[in-house]
């Protein structure tokens, strides 16, 4: 996990419990420290800035060890205060390209440096990388219950008691900031400001890849893999097919459309119950490996994107999407569910069907997209299914 900071106690005030659940549970973390914080306080004249910076780069290898968390530091010695996002974003390409995880101060902190970080990561960060703002003076100067908190988004880190003796004792050792400077007259973090930083939860804001899932990057993976989900051989991908049949409200089909068909599995199966399917996706090797297993007579297997005319044609009966809703960015998802309403004949049923937990890539909560299709006026709710692993509606056009 890469922890991306404008200046040094970052870490600490927003996300010391992540740190600490990372560590412990094996992974790595790396600290990439934006600025060194030289211009805490900048009303007060008379300090050093360069000692200032120096000694808050002594408290963040104190807080550290008082969190138990061996990070990698990395520095990049841009500007206390002066932070622009596009200037941060070649820097910290080469650091987030092979993390499996990011945080940050969230995109929308009041800090102007902690939302120019925040807003930096979302574009420098790989799409296969999970990524989480975390509020800062968003905790201390936002309404919780003001427009534009992400809600929908946030996920919560529940707290130890170890975890938050540990947090204390690593904001302990800001000394610089938690004290009044020679000629100052107020420290950073007042005890007041302290306060907000030591309840029993911290709040993380995912943060989605704004542009979706992109075509190359599934073309990507089944190059390297013929299988790259392992449909044809995991029990979740059988159940999930087994159910998705089973709650399919007639026994038969007369006019079908399986956009995202993947390697075939699930189309294979769905040919037995209509009498044309039209299966399509957006790589040519899931095209291919779907026409090897299911091309028949009354089967159709095509290269298109989920939104194309040929992908969902006029006066379907059915239609079935696995598993690639949540892989689209807002416009897209509901230009896809556009479609299908205008293509789906009146009574014609659509089966959606998603993972529950949410891929990296995925601009979309699995439980949102699902959400948006039962409350959907354009349709009637038939099945509703909530699965240990997976998510299920199927609705009726009316």
């Amino acid at each position: 996990m890469v922890v991306v900071c404008a200046h040094p106690d970052d870490e600490t005030l927003g996300a010391a419990g992540l740190l600490r659940a990372v560590t412990a549970a094996g992974g790595t973390v790396e600290i990439v420290l934006a600025s060194d914080g030289e211009m805490a306080l900048p009303e007060v004249t008379g300090l050093d800035r360069v000692a200032l910076a120096g000694t808050r780069l002594a408290e963040l290898d104190a807080a550290l060890a008082e969190l138990g968390v061996p990070a990698t530091v990395h520095r990049l010695g841009m500007p206390d205060s002066g932070l622009r996002t596009e200037e941060l974003v070649p820097a910290l390409v080469p650091f987030l390209a092979a993390a499996d995880a990011w945080v940050s101060p969230w995109r929308e902190d009041p800090h102007p440096d902690h939302a120019a970080v925040g807003r930096a990561c979302t574009v420098a960060a790989p799409v296969t990388a999970h990524g989480f703002g975390f509020p800062v003076w968003a905790r201390t100067r936002s309404d919780p219950d003001a427009p534009g908190i992400p809600w929908d988004r946030a996920h919560r880190l529940d707290l130890s008691e170890p975890d938050r003796a540990a947090r204390r004792r690593a904001l302990a050792a800001y000394a610089s900031q938690t004290t009044v400077p020679d000629g100052g007259d107020r420290p950073v973090l007042s005890a007041a400001t302290l306060a907000h930083f030591d309840g029993h939860r911290e709040v993380y804001f995912r943060e989605p890849p704004p542009g979706g899932a992109p075509p190359e990057l599934f073309a990507d993976r089944y190059r390297a893999d013929p299988d790259p989900w392992q449909v044809r051989t995991s029990a979740y991908e059988r159940r999930k097919r087994e159910v998705v049949l089973a709650s399919l409200p007639r026994r038969r089909y007369a006019f079908a459309a399986e956009p995202g068909c993947g390697v075939g599995e699930l189309t294979r199966e769905l040919a037995r119950c209509c009498d044309r399917l039209v299966a399509s996706d957006v790589v040519a090797e899931a095209v291919a490996a779907t026409a090897e297993v299911a091309a028949g007579d009354g089967v159709q297997v095509l290269r298109s994107d989920l939104d194309d005319e040929r992908a969902v044609p006029d006066g379907v009966d059915l239609v079935v999407l696995s598993e690639v809703l949540y892989y689209l960015p807002e416009e897209r998802l509901r230009a896809v569910l556009d479609r299908v309403a205008a293509a789906l004949a009146p009574g014609g049923d659509l089966a959606v069907v998603h993972w529950r937990h949410w891929p990296p890539e995925a601009p979309a909560d699995p439980a949102e997209v699902h959400r948006r299709v039962h409350d959907d006026d354009r349709f009637d709710t038939l099945v509703s299914h909530v699965d240990e692993h997976f998510l299920l509606h199927v609705v009726r056009r009316r």
